[in-house]
């Protein structure tokens, strides 16, 4: 952006949102082929709609996984969401599966083979971000509307307000001046609820979660609040909209404040580029920010199928870098090996650490003791300093 002083507006939307329930479920089905095998191949996605969901995708593990654990699993990742409507309920939802065994041709382009290094799953390219609006050095934008809708959905788990429904929506408007967010000019934050209440009702229900979470006197205008802007919002969740997997991606990642290289995350093993340099490109993103090499960080890497080594490496400090953008993307191969199989064990992604991912953002997260969210470290801050 050439300007310093303008508006930037991000969406988030909650775990029981249609796509989420989509990404939700393809991910809890990731996670349940690696604890039987680690180096599972997965790539499922996901269809909802009323009471049906569709599994499709192609998988490869040493241990059989059976079409009716998959049912099971996505019948539990809906009744963890909170889904017993009548539209779409976690033990009524006729399930299919349709998934098969995966391409023989590409599992051939993808394993190591004598000399031959593991390849990535497919070509792309993947962008990762950081920037020092907030101490997850996400952007403030994307980074408030996740917390709107998550503190939504926590005290709808914890029974502080059995008013609201699992679908939600959030967006927030930031005003920036000299290129640093400075307050909130409109929320708009729409929420599935009990049947009963009006739109004024819903309103004062959201407005203690809105202000808790945007900075102190950051709150927008009272005529720029909009809750449930078209009314009531009863039927909603896969009931009201099908869900697919995959079409949250600007969600997923940084609100559109950065680009994306246009793959989705949900549904895919850690072999898969499109999910596993996404993030290593954020780790090495956010780690130079953290390393105070620059305030604002753009990484992209690309790959081709089959192929080991990333085919590039591109950084743009926007300005704010302290060292010279192509002596960055000279080090950080070698803080980091980039290859697939060299990316997967240095931020060890072949666990079962996928479903928590599915919702409110895969990045700005908290990392977890058993090695969820572990692309959100900053513990290589030392080497590049010392690599520069």
């Amino acid at each position: 952006m050439s300007s310093s002083n303008y508006l930037f507006t991000s969406e988030s939307v909650s775990e029981g949102h249609p796509d989420k329930v989509s990404d939700r479920i393809s991910d809890a089905i990731v996670d349940l082929f690696l604890r039987k095998d680690s180096q599972a191949r997965v790539a499922v996605e996901t269809l909802t709609t009323t009471n049906r969901v569709v599994l499709a995708g192609e998988v490869r593990a040493r241990e059989e996984v059976t079409s009716e654990e998959m049912i099971d699993t996505a019948r539990q990742a809906i009744k963890s969401i909170g889904y017993e409507q009548e539209g779409f309920h976690w033990q009524n939802a006729e399930i299919s599966c349709f998934v098969h065994g995966q391409s023989a041709e590409i599992a051939m382009g993808v394993d190591a083979a004598g000399d031959k290094d593991e390849g990535a799953g497919d070509q792309g390219i993947m962008f990762g971000y950081a920037v020092d609006e907030t101490p997850e050095l996400m952007p403030a934008p994307i980074a408030y509307s996740h917390s709107i809708v998550k503190a939504l959905a926590e005290a709808r788990h914890a029974g502080l307000r059995p008013e609201f429904a699992p679908d939600a929506k959030s967006q927030v408007t930031l005003q920036y001046e000299n290129g640093r967010p400075v307050g909130a000019t409109s929320v708009v934050v729409s929420t599935q609820h009990t049947e009963g209440l009006s739109q004024s009702d819903i309103k004062e229900l959201v407005r203690p979660f809105v202000e808790e979470v945007l900075p102190e006197g950051w709150m927008c205008p009272e005529e720029e609040f909009y809750v449930n802007p078209t009314g009531l919002f009863v039927i909603g969740g896969p009931d009201g909209d099908a869900g697919l997997t995959g079409r949250k991606i600007i969600v997923d990642t940084y609100g559109g404040a950065a680009p994306h290289g246009g793959g989705a995350f949900s549904g895919k093993d850690p072999t898969k580029v499109d999910r596993s340099a996404a993030y290593a490109s954020r780790y090495l993103a956010k780690n130079v920010v953290a390393a105070g090499l620059a305030r604002r960080c753009l990484i992209q890497l690309s790959y081709a199928i089959g192929v080991s080594h990333p085919l590039s490496i591109y950084v743009d400090t926007y300005g704010t870098g302290e060292v010279p953008e192509d002596r960055l993307a000279d080090i950080l191969p070698q803080v980091m090996n980039l290859t697939p199989r060299g990316i997967r064990e240095h931020l060890a992604l072949n666990q079962p650490i996928y479903e928590r991912t599915a919702a409110y953002g895969h990045f700005g997260r908290t990392p977890d003791a058993d090695g969820g969210f572990s692309w959100e470290k900053t513990d290589l801050v030392d080497a590049l300093k010392s690599a520069i």
